[in-house]
């Protein structure tokens, strides 16, 4: 057995347990299991927390097992547990505008303010920290030539400015920039249509999982692209297929505005993963639904 907490922001889905709950050697396997959308409770990725005095310490795994730094979507949803759970330090349910939460992450800690509690969605404005390795590349990929920014925002991106493609198209283009051979850890992939100087549309195929409907570092990325190279302002409002989030570029680094909310908790009653096999898929399955 397992204690879940399911929680999401704009679509984009996450499960929560303890990290005590799980030796870190079934990790993965665990995430795969539990992660799995017809025979799990369905997410994009499994977090581990661990309480600390000013927040919470996580660690993110993908769907299919593989290593997440960062999730800005997924630092969100754990600050909300964190406010409106019974776990953490912090957590005793007030959830009140101004209160600040550190969610602890493999690519360094990130403070989030509570901006507004609507209900069971808590709005919070996170510091992403800088953006890094910021570059414009040229890639062969799906029988055609691609310009594409790459950058890391706690994990690595590549973002194609364009017209947003069909459907088919951005399947074909998001699985070949994911794992394409210029990105050696893999990458996320934004799709990104600037639709005027304070709008940004995007179509997200996130590592390790496939097309998501939202994700906060990949509205990061799409901010900075399009900022740096798309004529876009750095105070922009980036639309995914499952909402808007704010992003605005600052000289110390980005803040990241958007909502999240505790779906429920409750307990996994299924088999246990065979925690002897843990290797890692070759590929997220393009077919797979996001969020």
């Amino acid at each position: 057995m397992l204690d879940l907490v399911k929680a999401h922001a704009y679509g984009n889905d996450f499960l929560l347990t303890r990290a005590s709950s799980v030796a870190d050697g079934a990790r993965r396997a665990w995430a795969r299991r539990v992660c799995d959308r017809h025979t799990g409770a369905g997410a994009d990725g499994l977090i581990f927390y661990t309480a600390t005095p000013d927040g919470a310490r996580m660690r993110l795994f993908n769907a299919d097992g593989s290593d997440s730094e960062l999730s800005g979507n997924g630092v969100r949803c754990l600050a909300a547990w964190v406010l409106r759970g019974p776990d953490g330090t912090v957590g005793d349910g007030r959830a009140e505008a101004g209160r600040r939460v550190v969610i602890e992450t493999d690519a360094g800690a990130k403070t989030l303010e509570l901006v507004e509690a609507d209900g069971g969605r808590l709005t919070f404005t996170a510091a992403m920290g800088p953006p890094t390795d910021l570059r414009q590349l040229r890639l062969a990929v799906a029988g055609e030539e691609i310009d594409v920014v790459a950058l890391r925002v706690g994990n690595p991106q590549c973002v194609a400015l364009m017209p947003l493609p069909n459907h088919s198209r951005f399947l074909a283009l998001g699985a070949a920039l994911s794992s394409h051979e210029a990105f050696r850890e893999g990458t996320n992939v934004e799709l990104a249509e600037v639709a005027s100087a304070e709008r940004v549309r995007i179509l997200i195929w996130e590592r390790g999982v496939g097309p998501t409907r939202a994700s906060g570092t990949g509205a990061c990325a799409a901010a900075v692209a399009a900022a740096a190279h798309g004529g876009a302002s750095r105070d922009v409002e980036i639309e995914a297929p499952g909402g808007t989030q704010r992003v605005v570029w600052r000289e110390g680094g980005l803040e990241l505005t958007g909502w999240a909310e505790i779906v429920w908790a409750g307990r996994w009653m299924g088999e246990a993963p065979d925690e002897r096999a843990d290797a890692l898929p070759s590929v997220a399955d393009p077919q797979r639904p996001g969020g």
